[in-house]
C-alpha cells in the first residue's frame, strides 16, 4: 500500500512539473521582445506587426530603416529566404511573413543549431499579405550555421 500511495504522489508531482514547464513557456513566449525592422515605405509589414500583436498578446517595436539589406546581412538571413522586413524576437531572427504561431512555437522549442525562421518573398494569404480568399501555400523555413530546414507548411 505503501508503494501505491509513493506511486499515485510521483505521477501527480511529474503531472504538476509538466503543467508549472508549459505555463513558463507560455510566459517566455509573451514576454519576448519583438523589434521589427522595415523599410518606411511598405505598409504589409505594419500588418503583419499587427498579426504578431494579436491584440495586445505582444508588443511589436517597429523601427524604420532606410537600409534593410544591411540589417539582414547583419542578422545572417540568408539571400534566398529574404523579405521585407525582419524581425528580433528574443533574439531570434524573424524574416518575412512567418505566422504568430509559428514564432511563438520556435521561442517555446528553442531548437538547437536554429538562427532564424524565415518565409521567402510575400506569398498571398501569409499574415498581412491577406487579400481576400487568394492563398498561396507557403513553408516557414528555419535557418542557422548549419543550413535550413522546413519548420512549418502552411496551405
Amino acid at each position: 500500500m505503501l508503494n501505491t500511495i509513493r506511486s499515485a504522489i510521483a505521477r501527480k508531482t511529474l503531472a504538476g512539473v509538466l503543467v508549472l514547464g508549459s505555463a513558463l513557456s507560455a510566459c517566455a513566449a509573451q514576454a519576448a521582445t519583438y523589434t521589427m525592422y522595415r523599410d518606411p515605405n511598405c505598409g504589409c509589414c505594419l500588418a503583419w506587426a499587427e498579426h504578431m500583436e494579436q491584440g495586445d498578446r505582444h508588443e511589436v517595436k517597429t523601427v524604420d530603416h532606410p537600409d534593410m539589406a544591411s540589417v539582414k546581412a547583419e542578422r545572417g538571413v540568408p539571400d534566398d529566404l529574404r523579405s521585407c522586413h525582419t524581425m528580433i524576437a528574443d533574439g531570434y531572427v524573424i524574416e518575412g511573413h512567418v505566422p504568430a504561431a509559428d514564432v511563438e512555437r520556435l521561442l517555446a522549442e528553442r531548437p538547437e543549431g536554429v538562427t532564424g525562421l524565415a518565409v521567402a518573398g510575400m506569398p498571398m494569404g501569409s499574415p498581412g499579405m491577406e487579400h481576400g480568399d487568394h492563398r498561396q501555400p507557403f513553408e516557414v523555413i528555419a535557418f542557422g550555421p548549419k543550413g535550413t530546414s522546413v519548420f512549418a507548411s502552411h496551405d
